[in-house]
């Protein structure tokens, strides 16, 4: 099944046929809304509105672990997140689609892991992205002929406040592509959630780093949003049409060796509060 996680200005999907909203608490609180499940062209998908409606979750405080367990739970396979970001790089204009490779981490007061509690596992993020559902995602951009950069390196900040002008450029000397509010945790959850992720960027503004674009600002990122959303409602209309690609990458055995905690390590109550996303390495006979 696939997923979608709706960013700024995506709180819904052009011709997505609802026909069930799911609305449940997780182990790990709420999702940001309800979750929607129904059909799109063949497929059948599940989307979440990432801030909730009316936008009413903060870039810190939305509840991705609740939100990726969800999704998971409902039996989401592929996540494609849609994500506003502001560009980098003089060749990346606002408008433009990016689909990011790599990802830095600058938040610093978010949940960003199900192993918090005595149940140890360290996930393998070297490319944070699922090759083959980016490969989907950049082949159906091309069919539908939006302007698309198959690379780029997000960089993640804590929000919700904009950079300063230091900041972006050193963010430009890093090598960043796009910066944005919510990469992260949701890249590090879906690898821990063995799900095929990848983040279709929607450049709205310069951010702050360019002398000759006004600075970034609400209304423009809003402005900017109308055209990109379009293009992305085309996009996951094409991969829904298409089909999911088969899952011969390494995303969906993310925790074979990565759990390092031993059997008598943690209890019942610990593997239960995981639940399915570490249902398949839980030790048999525990307690």
């Amino acid at each position: 099944m696939l997923g979608i996680i709706g960013g700024s200005g995506i709180y819904d999907i052009p011709g997505l046929v609802i026909d069930e909203e799911v609305s449940r608490e997780t182990p790990f609180g709420q999702p940001s809304g309800p979750i929607r499940l129904g059909k799109l062209g063949q497929s059948r998908l599940a989307f979440v509105a990432r801030h909730g409606e009316g936008h009413r979750w903060s870039p810190s405080d939305v509840p991705y672990r609740a939100n990726i367990y969800g999704l998971k739970q409902l039996g989401v396979t592929h996540l494609l997140s849609v994500s506003a970001v502001g560009s980098l790089r003089e060749e990346l204009p606002p408008r433009r689609l990016v689909l990011p490779d790599q990802i830095i981490d600058r938040t610093v007061s978010r949940p960003r892991t199900f192993f918090d509690g005595r149940v140890v596992a360290h996930v393998g993020l070297a490319d944070p992205y699922c090759p083959l559902l980016r490969d989907a995602v950049a082949d159906i951009g091309a069919a539908v002929g939006n302007e698309m950069s198959p690379t780029g390196t997000y960089i993640c900040i804590e929000g919700p406040q904009f950079s300063t002008r230091a900041e972006s450029n050193l963010y430009r000397s890093w090598g960043a592509s796009v910066i944005g509010m919510t990469a992260m945790p949701e890249a590090r959850l879906a690898r821990e959630a063995e799900l095929c992720f990848a983040t279709l960027a929607l450049v709205t503004d310069y951010d702050v780093w360019h002398d000759a674009e006004v600075d970034v600002s609400v209304e423009m990122v809003v402005a900017n949003l109308r055209s990109t959303s379009a293009a992305a409602a085309k996009i996951i209309n094409g991969l829904a049409d298409r089909g999911l690609p088969s899952r011969s990458c390494r995303c969906g055995e993310a925790l074979r060796n990565a759990v390092m905690s031993s059997p008598a390590a943690a209890t019942v109550a610990d593997w239960d509060r995981l639940g399915v996303i570490g249902q398949r390495y839980r030790p048999t006979g525990e307690g």
